[in-house]
């Protein structure tokens, strides 16, 4: 996103630690020379990783480019920037890592299978050490001490064996030097499994406060209990999380397994999807999916392509329409030739815009990221603090108070919970927003949508069909009608707007024999230029003669004329004197006129900038009710614009789909592209309307507002929880209520907290996200 003020931005990134994102002062002993550019850091282990790798840093956007290829690269839920091409666990926060794309033919992740087998294998062992630990000294079935053994043989595989992945997770994030969940969960699992094994095997090296019962207090059961509650609570959220994905995988399954080849000596065959290459001729039988993208080449059908722009209504194809991947062929049998395959098709490429927007980072999850880093060493600093506290201060077995109590906070305190925060959130509204033809490219833009008060709206192709037809060709000094249409034909014949493209098929429907254009210029979005037999050829609107010196005056009040009626008026001169005027007309959408309505209800501020005439511009605006309009904007204009309003202090979204809305796609806070519209429009924008319906920037919208508040949501809850939490377990509360909370309990808490989490994000799937 580009900021309307620069040098302010340019400051704040300079003096920001681009690693950790604390802020910096200039004055930093930290800091390096890259590229010219200064930049400072926290501290000197920042500053080495940035050196590393100042790319990753500064462009992480573009990190590793994800290939459409289910379960190949896998990703961390809290740190997208993790990746690697197998299967394991994050090394910053020990979490188990997922696949950016989800395989189909996989019902359940590998680390959820272990867990569920290390669980349902300890339970029975963990029950019995809780038995007796609980009621043992009741039932006498043993003396103490020789309970404290059989206590001590049945905990230790469960520690050994069914907690060590935690305590792995928790030795590796040593190593790393990035504490996380597992480095509490081992310190305190460890610290009450170690000090009971000692008491039980040595019990002569205590004091004698510490012997309660006959034996010296053993705490076999807090260990036990933890990890059988940690191991539920990971399998509860790793099949919560798999839910998240739901939206990648609906996506996966709408392509066809197969598809029907015609070789070239006729024979016909399924073969694999996988094995379609561009070039080959397939066949789609009546009921059958459209296997890739394509075009047909002979047969005539209605196909349903509902799957990618939401209408119901079925489209009829014949020879030379366009034809996408996964849409459903309704009753006439299709031949066509395969244009797009694999990772290129349109329904790859959405897949991929989501995996891409589901792994991005919230700005809001900055400040996570920030507490985070700071959250567990805090956390141990307390943990060891209350085991003094107690130790000295509290009531006899003081130690043995310290010591449990320690525990119970570093078990309570998980980050876990406040690092899937906002992660589940986006996971959640990207793969819901893609289901309604609404792909976000990141987080960001998620985040900031909300903030918008400013929508720019190109003409053609977004508030309009973007199919204009032609209405007519009006020739003047001795050049007849057809003539001009022939000639406009001509050298529209290498321009990529629809308003040409709408002149070239009446030319050829007239059966007009088409000159070769030689020396082709374009100005974007206002005009073309080329020699036709030595002969200069200008074909643009009212600013592009303009910009020639073309006197337009013989036809001016025509043009006008048509103008006011919503159509499209275009000039052609030979050799800088006119000789024509071309009328075309592009019907507004059904659409458009809700959806403006629907946006102007939010609060929106409408303003239209197209390269149209501004008589044109100012017939559609009236009709629509738009705010401001402007008229014969060249891609520069527009650009221009954006930086204007956001000068003025505007949050700006620009919806557009064309070649000459790029750059003012690019500079606005929010691009908003057409799915029906270029590439170029669309890789300048941080969010596609797969519809190209405007009714989508309402829902959009929408979504954003509620994605923020369930983020928001989370984020309050897991600080609130950990910081209750955390007071509770170190027995702050002791004085008043005489209640301290178990181990076991705290265990408890922190599994269900980050489940809850996960909880309140998968909510956004079933809110109404109609504006």
């Amino acid at each position: 996103m580009t900021s309307n003020q620069p040098n302010e931005q340019n400051l704040n990134i300079d003096l920001r630690d681009l690693v950790c994102g604390m802020k910096t002062s200039e004055q930093s002993k930290h800091h390096t020379m890259f590229e010219g550019k200064p930049y400072y850091f926290c501290s000197a282990g920042c500053c080495t990783k940035f050196l590393k790798s100042p790319s990753t840093y500064l462009h992480p956007e573009t990190q590793k480019e994800i290939p459409v290829v289910a379960g190949s690269i896998y990703t961390c839920p809290m740190h997208p920037e993790v990746i690697q091409d197998h299967p394991g666990s994050c090394p910053k926060c020990g979490m188990a890592l997922e696949a950016m794309i989800p395989d189909l033919d996989e019902e359940e992740s590998p680390e959820l299978i272990d867990f569920l087998k290390r669980f349902w294998y300890s339970l029975p062992l963990t029950l019995i050490v809780f038995v007796l630990a609980m009621f043992g000294h009741q039932l006498h079935l043993l003396e103490m001490s020789q309970q404290s053994w059989v206590e001590f043989l049945l905990a230790t595989p469960v520690v050994l064996w069914a907690g060590l992945p935690f305590f792995v997770q928790g030795w590796n994030s040593i190593i790393n030097r990035s504490p996380n969940m597992w480095t509490l969960i081992s310190a305190g699992t460890g610290t009450a499994y170690i000090y009971s094994a000692v008491a039980t095997i040595a019990p002569e090296i205590f004091p004698q406060s510490f012997i309660s019962m006959g034996r010296v207090s053993v705490y076999f059961e807090a260990s036990v209990v933890i990890i059988s509650l940690t191991l539920l609570g990971q399998i509860l959220e790793l099949k919560a999380r798999s839910k998240t994905s739901a939206a990648i995988k609906s996506l996966l399954g709408l392509a066809p397994k197969q598809a029907r080849i015609i070789h070239s000596d006729g024979i016909e065959e399924d073969i694999d999807l996988n094995d379609v290459v561009v070039g080959d001729i397939l066949r789609i039988r009546p009921g059958e999916k459209v296997p890739v993208d394509g075009v047909v080449v002979s047969g005539s059908s209605s196909v349903d392509e509902s799957m990618l722009t939401g209408e119901p209504i079925p489209v009829t194809k014949s020879t030379g329409d366009a034809l996408i991947g996964a849409t459903m062929n309704a009753s006439g049998a299709l031949i066509m030739r395969a244009e797009k395959v694999g990772s290129a098709t349109v329904l790859s490429q959405v897949i991929q815009m989501v995996a891409l927007a589901q792994r991005s980072k919230a700005p809001m999850q900055r400040m996570a990221d920030q507490v985070s880093s700071y959250f567990v060493v805090s956390v141990v600093s307390i943990a060891v603090l209350t085991f003094f506290i107690w130790g000295f201060f509290g009531p006899n077995p003081s130690w043995v108070f310290g010591l449990i109590n320690a525990v119970s906070v570093m078990i309570i305190a998980c980050p876990c919970a406040l690092g899937l925060a906002t992660p589940m959130s986006i996971m959640v509204a990207t793969g819901k927003a893609a289901t309604q033809g609404i792909l976000f490219r990141d987080a960001q833009a998620i985040e900031n949508l909300k903030k918008v008060d400013t929508l720019i709206v190109d003409k053609t192709g977004t508030l309009t069909e973007g199919h204009p037809t032609f209405v007519e060709a009006i020739g003047i000094n001795n050049v007849s009608n057809l003539e001009v249409l022939r000639i406009a034909a001509s050298i529209d014949q290498a321009s990529e707007h629809p308003l040409a493209a709408a002149i070239v098929t009446a030319a050829k429907k007239q059966n007009l024999v088409l000159d070769k254009v030689e020396n082709f210029q374009s100005q974007t979005g206002i005009g073309v230029q080329g020699q036709i037999e030595s002969q200069m050829i200008s074909l643009g609107n009212t600013a592009f003669m303009n910009q020639l010196g073309i006197s337009i005056e013989a036809l001016q009040l025509k043009a006008e004329f048509y103008r006011e009626n919503g159509a499209s008026s275009i000039y052609l001169a030979i050799d800088h004197e006119l000789k024509g005027l071309l009328v075309v007309n592009d019907a507004i959408k059904s659409t458009t006129s809700e959806a403006l309505k629907r946006l102007k209800a939010s609060g929106l501020k409408i303003v239209m900038a197209t390269g149209d005439g501004l008589t044109t511009a100012k017939a559609i605006g009236l009709q629509l009710g738009i705010d401001e309009v402007y008229g014969e904007y060249k891609p520069a204009d527009k650009l221009a614009l954006v930086k204007k309003f956001q000068e003025e202090g505007l949050i700006v979204a620009m919806a557009g789909d064309g070649i000459n809305d790029a750059p003012a796609l690019a500079q606005a806070d929010i691009g908003i592209a057409m799915g029906t519209g270029t590439d170029v429009a669309m890789n300048s924008a941080q969010i596609t309307l797969v519809k190209g319906d405007l009714r989508g920037i309402a829902t959009a919208i929408n979504i954003s507002h509620q994605t923020v508040n369930n983020m928001k949501q989370n984020l309050l809850f897991s600080l609130f929880y950990n910081a209750v939490g955390i007071t509770i377990a170190a027995g702050v509360f002791y004085p008043i209520t005489g209640v301290l909370l178990s181990p076991m309990i705290a265990a408890l808490a922190m599994s269900l907290s980050s489940v809850s989490v996960i909880g309140n994000a998968l909510r956004l799937q079933f809110t109404k996200s109609q504006a």
